[in-house]
């Protein structure tokens, strides 16, 4: 990030915003930039809300990832995706390294709740 906190993530000839994804009740934590389209990704990771200790409601733009699922996820380096069509058909993808990068900063700061801005 530049110095007022805002940078541009360049891709191809595209400029991009990036997105900023903050430790909910960890000031401490610095953000961690992700690029924009990271808003759609973050729902292949998230918990949904009330389910396996999350909290039953989260705030606008708040995720919930089990410390759990980002170990695996990056242990593993893959998604598992279920077909919205056929739950019984399910696809892997490959993580970023974006994303590989991400993961690592939410279990090295034990995070779970994250916002984006």
């Amino acid at each position: 990030m530049t110095g007022s906190g805002v940078s541009r993530l360049r891709r191809g000839s595209e400029l991009a915003m990036p997105v900023r994804v903050v430790a909910v009740g960890r000031p401490e934590v610095p953000p961690f930039a992700m690029p924009d389209r990271f808003r759609h990704d973050i729902t292949y990771f998230a918990t949904s809300a009330g389910e396996t200790g999350g909290p039953a409601k989260l705030g606008e733009n708040e995720w919930w990832v089990r410390l759990a699922d980002a170990n695996e996820f990056y242990d593993e380096g893959v998604l598992r995706i279920v077909s919205p069509l056929d739950s019984q058909s399910t696809a892997e993808l490959e993580i970023t390294e974006e994303q590989e990068a991400w993961l690592r900063w939410m279990i090295d700061n034990q995070i779970e709740h994250i916002r984006l801005a």
